[in-house]
């Protein structure tokens, strides 16, 4: 795991490396009114995102969710700072803390740095994490803060279905992939969709193959190296097309919108959207999506500020898995004609194979 975990670190450099700095947005208020006590109007949760913002369709916008739906149930005031660059995470948490937000959440990998300051700085301030597992690369060991939940997804597992799936219903035998920054929290999709193809090639004596990605060869993989620019994702995508996939899983958030506008104009692909519904998220391309590897942050972050509010948070390691429902495959909507009764017993059972250990996924989560 420690050797993983430097990887992760290392990746986090040249992740901040390449992203763009822009100035941070104004915060946003909103009270609660939902059905909650009156007596929750005082307690305030925060939430910084990553780039991309709120409206990305996918990442951020799934752990905004889970924001909204605790501000609707509980009658919670909330607010939010959208991060334009990375240059924002350390004065957006900054702002919050001193606006006395009695929990902050940070959304995403790239926050790690800055939400482990905050939170030794400030062992008063409840925190929590989307997508980091706090690590010492020199000790070669965990960290905990009790200050702070990590909110971490096996989607390796969700992952795993939906590359079965997609093998079984690629017509020209090559799927593709393309991550936003080349960050485990990206790669982790990419691998678990390569070895759900693998697993099908195993199980059917088949030859399905996947550019774009190797799990054998991490620093060969496809990045277009941000999370907002869509001509990118189009591009991309065009090229992966033109190599002969027919079915391809962007790990990009709204960058992934140019990859579903390269398939709609090709006319003959289909897409596996990452981390939320995309049907849901970004409905205009539902025909387009096979299937989507959900990513439950919004149920995890809704859980969070509940038990924050009641007093029961405590610091650690949450992790989302198929078991308990953390992570999962979205419905195939409008592929559910198309996908064969069989394939979709087939995707029952390995789930359940997962769940029950007796088949394993693999990867560093």
């Amino acid at each position: 795991m420690s050797t993983g975990r430097r990887k992760w670190l290392g990746a986090l450099v040249i992740a901040l490396a390449v992203m763009v700095g822009a100035c941070a947005e104004e915060p946003e208020t909103e009270t609660g009114s939902g059905t909650g006590s009156s007596a929750n109007a005082d307690f305030l949760a925060c939430q910084v995102t990553d780039t991309g913002g709120v409206d990305d369709k996918s990442f951020n916008q799934t752990a905004f969710k889970g924001l909204e739906d605790a501000k609707a149930e509980f009658g919670i005031e909330t607010k939010v700072l959208e991060s334009q660059s990375p240059n924002d995470f350390e004065t957006n948490i900054n702002t919050f803390i001193e606006q006395g937000c009695d929990l902050i959440v940070t959304v995403g990998f790239l926050l790690g740095d800055a939400t482990a300051a905050a939170a030794e700085a400030n062992p008063d301030q409840k925190f929590a994490i989307v997508d980091f597992d706090f690590f010492d690369p020199d000790k070669g060991e965990d960290i905990t803060f009790d200050n702070v939940k990590e909110l971490t997804f096996q989607t390796d597992e969700a992952a795993f279905l939906a590359g079965y799936v997609a093998a079984g219903m690629s017509e020209t035998g090559k799927l593709g992939t393309f991550g936003g920054i080349n960050i485990p929290t990206v790669t982790i999709f990419m691998d678990g969709f390569q070895a759900g193809m693998e697993h099908y090639n195993e199980e059917k004596g088949a030859n399905v193959e996947l550019a774009g990605w190797d799990a054998a060869n991490p620093d060969k993989g496809l990045f277009t190296g941000d999370f907002e620019n869509q001509d990118n994702g189009k591009q991309v995508t065009e090229s992966l097309l033109g190599e002969g996939a027919d079915i391809v899983m962007p790990v990009a958030g709204p960058v992934g919108l140019g990859a579903a506008a390269a398939a709609q104009d090709a006319g003959d692909a289909s897409l596996v959207w990452v981390d939320t519904d995309g049907c849901v998220s970004a409905e205009e391309f539902c025909p387009l999506f096979l299937t989507s590897v959900l990513k439950n942050m919004d149920v995890a972050v809704y859980d969070t500020i509940e038990e924050a509010l009641n007093d029961e948070f405590e610091g650690g390691l949450y992790s989302g898995t198929l078991e308990n429902n953390g992570v999962g495959i979205a419905p195939f909507h409008e592929f559910e004609t198309q996908v064969s009764d069989e394939l979709k017993q087939e995707v029952e059972d390995i789930k359940a194979q997962i769940i029950d250990g007796s088949l394993t996924v693999g990867g560093d989560h």
